[in-house]
């Protein structure tokens, strides 16, 4: 089997690229890398990066002067998931119901891990979780 690293990027989708913005770089945290209006917003998460599309615009073809990235844009709610410390659960149910943000499930796995899940402007669900949940080190 070819050597592979790990997810590099994910991708969801949403219409609002503004509330995007809002939720992921406000409430989350994350550093925006690039934004290109009514198309895009891109983060920087670790080492990796979480992309938010408008649907509808990526699944134009590309002008022939742009990159040739094939179009593709999914319909309906997606999920993400980050990979968060046990101990900063609580921290991080505070800072998202601090922002509005309705937690719509808290509970552990039967391995110990717990996973909090909220949902983002777009309906996409946002999970924030415990390494353990794979039995992955913290």
């Amino acid at each position: 089997m070819p050597t592979m690293l790990g997810v590099l990027e994910a991708a969801l989708y949403a219409d609002d690229l503004d509330a995007a913005r809002g939720f992921y770089g406000d409430v989350v945290g994350l550093e925006v890398i690039t934004a290109k209006e009514g198309r895009h917003v891109f983060f920087r998460c670790g080492a990796t990066v979480v992309l938010i599309f408008r649907a509808e615009a990526t699944r134009e073809p590309p002008p022939p002067d742009a990159l040739p990235v094939p179009p593709h844009g999914a319909e309906g709610a997606g999920h993400l998931c980050f990979s968060v410390p046990m101990a900063a659960l609580d921290d991080w149910v505070d800072r998202l119901t601090g922002a509005g943000v309705a937690v719509e499930s808290d509970f552990r796995w039967p391995n110990g891990a717990r996973s909090v899940y909220v949902r983002d402007p777009a309906g996409n669900s946002v999970e924030f979780a415990s390494p353990k949940l794979w039995d992955m080190p913290e």
